[in-house]
């Protein structure tokens, strides 16, 4: 099976990116207030720091803990 964005469900590479896309959602959705809003984030917003990249290009490339430092710098009010 094949997702739209072209990714194979089966592969173990794609799987363990998936798990750790679902950890880094599940830890942003009360900041978002909304799983929905927190399921377009990683893809729609250019992060400060990050070259215009959004939180989705880091995960892809297997650095998700730049993404979740991010996120907790975020919450300790540390990026706007």
């Amino acid at each position: 099976m094949t997702l739209s964005c072209g990714m194979h469900v089966n592969n173990p590479k794609t799987q363990t990116r998936l798990q750790e896309l679902v950890e880094i959602l599940d830890r942003d959705e009360s900041r978002f207030g909304s799983a929905l809003i927190a399921y377009g984030w990683p893809g729609s917003q250019p992060l400060p720091g990050f070259a215009g990249r959004t939180a989705m290009n880091p995960i892809q490339d297997g650095r998700d803990s730049d993404i979740r430092d991010y996120i907790d710098a975020v919450n300790a009010g540390i990026h706007a």
